[in-house]
């Protein structure tokens, strides 16, 4: 395929994606301008990001520091945010200040405290979501649900992180459907931690639903969807 071909396909590919959006929004009776895409962009090279932004991609997101420091590095920060997407180590915060616009996968009370020492310093707050391991798998990282209530108390104390949502993978399934109940759980989470916090406690943004099963996590309250694949095609050797 030829750049200009693979650009079109791209284009097509975005406008698509939005309009599958568009309509899971408004089966769940919501404003489809309530969801906000991530295009997970892991391993794709910048042409193709490019192609992605030039078609009304507003947010990339990356999985790994070096990769997307890179990336940022020809493609700048101005006309796109930036949300890291994949595991934050805690040697790496350092860096993410002058790369990232959000970080979706906080997994620990250690690195919110880390990355509130290092934006201290640089008088910045970093808005972030508390990464959520639903199904107690032990291949993931994350807060288990039970420890959510005590770790937000200690991160109430942080004035240079914003907790702004929760964020989950859930584990494979078959279908769509069948991921249905996780969505719905972290939901329900949300919604009870805010309840018990009682009202001092706003986490609105819900950053969960890939390529496979984004339309379920819109209706069941979806705020941010990471789409990679359906957007720009099947990763080399994935």
């Amino acid at each position: 395929m030829h750049a200009s071909e693979r650009v079109l396909s791209i284009a097509a590919n975005v406008a698509r994606v939005q309009e599958r959006i568009r309509q899971a929004a408004q089966r769940a009776g919501r404003d489809p301008a309530s969801v906000r895409l991530v295009a997970a962009s892991k391993t794709v090279e910048v042409a193709r990001i490019r192609a992605a932004v030039a078609a009304g991609v507003r947010i990339v997101g990356e999985n790994y520091v070096q990769e997307a420091r890179r990336k940022i590095g020809q493609l700048g920060r101005t006309t796109v945010e930036w949300h890291l997407i994949g595991t934050l180590q805690r040697n790496k915060v350092r860096y993410v200040f002058d790369l990232f616009d959000m970080i979706h996968s906080v997994d620990s009370v250690l690195l919110a405290e880390e990355l509130n020492r290092r934006a201290a310093r640089l008088g910045r707050t970093m808005p972030v979501l508390l990464e959520v391991n639903l199904a107690g798998e032990a291949t993931k990282s994350g807060f288990r649900p039970h420890d959510l209530p005590a770790a937000l108390e200690r991160l109430a104390g942080l004035t240079h992180v914003q907790v702004r949502g929760l964020m989950t993978i859930p584990p494979p399934t078959p279908t769509a459907e069948e991921a249905r109940p996780f969505f719905r759980a972290l939901r329900e989470l949300r919604d009870q931690l805010q309840r018990q916090s009682g009202g001092e406690l706003e986490l609105a943004e819900l950053s969960m639903g890939m390529t496979a099963d984004f339309e379920v996590a819109i209706e069941e309250g979806a705020t941010l969807v990471r789409i990679g694949t359906a957007i720009f095609g099947p990763r080399p050797g994935g």
